[in-house]
């Protein structure tokens, strides 16, 4: 420990976004940082996500309407919400505790325990990139479109209540032909659409990898092949222990594994689940060079230009994080996007994935110290942990380092 009792010394496991960011701004703070991951950089839910930076859309998944979606979609195999039937009793316990989540009660509380990220959640970004992090945010619009004006009065209606709690979203509607110039991808078949402003988006594997090398030219150490088995007290310290023989020591631990945080997290006293709500992205190529993000609501498809491409990702699929890619979900996406876009090359996709993005129940992510001295956890951001995983690493920083805990994160006390 240091002088004013603060960690001197710190294991980060998980090098994603959330991890990483976490071992950059303890580094801010004066720790020597490891980071540690069972497979490699950005190897997660980091790599194929959207890339979005959007505290405009940065909202909690437990709202009504996302209930009573669900239960029509719960076996449709090629639903964007998708169940799969399964014993896992696990899992259909964390789907009773979302459901039970899923009212405007709940959701409002999230909503407000994520005011502070959204506000704050593209600062933090500028302050990665203007010390090292060499990956550009870029700003530009979210155009989210619809088939009918009808369809668009539920995203309508959402703003105005996020607007209502205090966040405030710049957005302006548009119908017809003044839509696809807002969007030359969009077809005919899409006759509404609500422009949000002041968002961003970003190439999240090169952002990641950036993150990785900045730690590393900081003094940092970045280890992969490390599947971390247990954490131990010992004199020295916590010392972290990997199935291959390896182990490394220091003062504090940050556990920010995603989807795969139940298993330490559970026994160090966390008792809020995470499973893995999976989504699906690919690469196409388009006709014409695409100028922002480009949101499909109705659908639950997010596009976004990538490497003089569209990256289109979408679905909901709750399932093991490790299970293989099913290629009827990339299939399911494909039918319910390519008749609201056009120009867009379906047969020439690359770069198929499929990753876990890691659910709690409550719509609330897990940030903060356990019940375990010295081990703290970082997760369960759901489909925000890119836009959110900036703030989170600094406001975690800030408590491991200080030991008080941010006015900020006490709704996402992860003993909770």
């Amino acid at each position: 420990m240091g002088i004013d009792g603060g960690p001197r010394t710190a294991v980060v496991i998980g090098a994603g976004v959330v991890g990483l960011s976490t071992a950059w701004f303890l580094q801010e703070r004066g720790v020597d940082v490891t980071v540690v991951d069972r497979d490699d950089v950005a190897s997660g839910a980091s790599w194929g996500n959207a890339g979005w930076l959007s505290p405009g859309l940065a909202i909690p998944l437990n709202e009504p309407g996302i209930l009573r979606y669900g239960l029509r979609s719960l076996l449709d195999p090629s639903a964007p919400l998708h169940v799969p039937a399964t014993p896992d009793l696990g899992l259909w316990s964390f789907l009773t505790r979302f459901a039970v989540n899923c009212t405007w009660k709940s959701w409002g509380r999230a909503v407000q325990a994520n005011l502070p990220f959204n506000e704050e959640c593209l600062e933090a970004f500028d302050v990665l990139t203007s010390n090292g992090v060499e990956a550009p945010t870029v700003e530009a619009p979210i155009m989210a479109a619809f088939r009918t004006p009808r369809q668009a009065v539920g995203l309508l209606h959402e703003l105005q209540r996020i607007n209502r709690s205090g966040l405030h979203i710049d957005y302006t509607a548009f119908e017809g032909d003044d839509l696809r110039e807002q969007a030359p991808q969009l077809s005919p078949s899409a006759t509404a659409g609500i422009r949000l402003d002041g968002q961003r988006y970003v190439d999240p594997g090169r952002f990641t990898h950036s993150l990785a090398r900045s730690v590393i030219a900081r003094g940092g150490t970045v280890r992969s092949g490390f599947p971390v088995t247990a954490v131990d007290d010992d004199s020295t310290g916590l010392t972290v222990r990997s199935s291959t023989g390896d182990s490394v020591t220091a003062d504090a631990v940050v556990l920010a594994t995603g989807a795969w945080l139940n298993g330490l997290g559970a026994s160090w006293g966390v008792r809020v689940p995470v499973r893995a709500g999976r989504g699906y992205s690919f690469t196409v190529p388009t006709d014409e060079p695409v100028s922002g993000p480009i949101y499909l609501p109705a659908v639950r498809v997010a596009c976004t230009p990538y490497q003089n491409k569209l990256r289109v990702a979408g679905t909901m699929e709750f399932r093991d994080a490790d299970a293989p890619m099913f290629p009827r979900r990339v299939d399911a996406i494909i039918r319910s996007a390519r008749s609201l876009l056009t120009g867009v090359s379906w047969e020439e996709r690359t770069d198929t994935w499929v990753g876990p993005r890691p659910v709690t129940p409550d719509g609330r992510p897990l940030i903060g110290a356990t019940n375990a001295p010295g081990r703290f956890v970082a997760g369960g951001h759901g489909m925000w942990g890119l836009t959110h995983g900036p703030v989170t690493g600094r406001m975690l920083a800030e408590q491991i380092t200080t030991g008080k805990q941010p006015a900020a994160l006490r709704d996402f006390d992860p003993t909770r």
